[in-house]
């Protein structure tokens, strides 16, 4: 049996038992009624609407459902003949015992009886049973036999509705949940594979296509032990990730940065101030040094940071950067600046990884944010921000 059917009638036996003990209740309630029955039928009637109780309750559990049917239809119909023998006309309490039992203490199992032929079989012989019953106590009483008939036709007739309509509409629920939680996880593969993409474009850029681009350049203004130090990171790097090692956390420059248990910004930033100065540029450092921030925070941020200063190194002109840190309750600022050529903020393309990547984008996936200010001439001014 798969899951969505067992769920379905787990929904239906829980359905037909509170249905069926409500009915038990309020037959309790009236022939509990002075003068409805002698004590000695009444005591009877208690034991019998006992084992009816019971056996609703039992319908819950989904134990031997077919046993316990017959036994909720063998005592409801022994409670309503028990009222046939006064062998006088039913009072309003009796009439009342008998409608409810039979419209709804022995309907209730129809509730369940919709989900085989041979739960159908129990259903159809539950109701002629029933009605049986009923015709035979109304007849032999010479009491009124229009109303209780009618009420539990009706009672049959709706609960039997309300289980096929819960048995159909159950599986095609639990159906378009289970769609729904597909195409959930489709679009969560699809966001981490789209995440792990622009990491790797990330990555190569800021390695790879860095190191290209400065033996495009013959090398201009680096010294050749610091391409080839740089070289020999990248080429180690690649080939941790062709033998299926994955960067841990995922990130450019350097790829050994501590996390923020074991090291402080200061000790951080004085990394990335020697790695720059191999490569020719001097980093004057100002302000706080000994901000603390989480891992992932500070891995972002000091990766933009050095996105930021080898911009500089290779655009500026110029071979001096300044850069400030300053931190509030909730914040931590960088501002780098340098003195350079500048140029002109609006000429800056939409797919240009080095800013829209490698600073932006890395930024706000932390919950930071990046802006920049130049103009030509005048150089350049990067302000980043990150949450504490």
């Amino acid at each position: 049996m798969s899951r969505i059917q067992k769920e379905r009638d787990r929904l239906l036996a829980a359905t037909a038992r509170t249905v069926g003990l409500t009915a038990s209740a309020t037959a309790l309630v009236c022939l509990s009624i002075p003068g409805t029955l002698p004590l000695p039928l009444y005591l009877a009637s208690l034991v019998l609407l006992a084992c009816l109780a019971y056996a609703q309750f039992q319908l819950g559990t989904l134990l031997r459902s077919t046993l316990w049917m017959c036994v909720i239809v063998v005592a409801g119909s022994a409670i309503v003949l028990v009222n046939l023998l006064p062998m006088e006309p039913l009072g309003p309490s009796a009439l009342s015992v008998v409608g409810v039992v039979g419209a709804v203490g022995i309907a209730c199992l129809s509730v369940l009886s919709v989900t085989s032929r041979a739960r159908l079989l129990v259903l159809i012989a539950a109701a002629v049973v029933t009605l049986a019953a009923t015709f035979t106590t109304l007849i032999a009483t010479h009491s009124r036999l229009a109303e209780p008939v009618l009420l539990i036709v009706a009672g049959w007739v709706a609960l039997t509705a309300t289980g096929v309509w819960l048995a159909r509409t159950v599986p095609r629920t639990l159906k378009r949940i289970s769609t729904m939680s597909r195409a959930y996880r489709v679009e969560r593969q699809a966001s981490e594979t789209e995440a792990r993409r622009r990491q790797g474009a990330r990555l190569l850029h800021d390695t790879v296509l860095a190191t290209l681009t400065l033996l495009a350049h013959s090398g201009v203004g680096v010294g050749v032990g610091a391409l080839r130090e740089q070289a020999a990171e990248d080429a180690a790097l690649l080939r941790q990730l062709r033998l299926g090692f994955t960067p841990d956390p995922t990130r450019s420059g350097d790829y050994r940065l501590k996390p923020v248990e074991e090291s402080t910004l200061g000790n951080t930033l004085e990394s990335v101030k020697q790695r720059f100065r191999r490569m020719g540029l001097e980093v004057n450092w100002h302000g706080s040094g000994q901000v603390l921030l989480p891992s992932d925070v500070l891995d972002s941020f000091l990766l933009a940071l050095g996105e930021c200063l080898e911009n500089v190194r290779r655009h500026s002109g110029v071979n001096e950067a300044h850069v400030t840190i300053t931190d509030d309750e909730t914040t931590v600022r960088a501002m780098v600046t340098d003195a350079g050529k500048g140029f002109d903020v609006g000429s800056i393309e939409e797919g240009r990884l080095g800013y829209t990547e490698s600073i932006v984008a890395r930024l706000r996936d932390v919950g930071g944010n990046a802006r920049l200010f130049s103009s030509p001439g005048s150089g350049t001014t990067v302000v980043l921000e990150v949450p504490k």
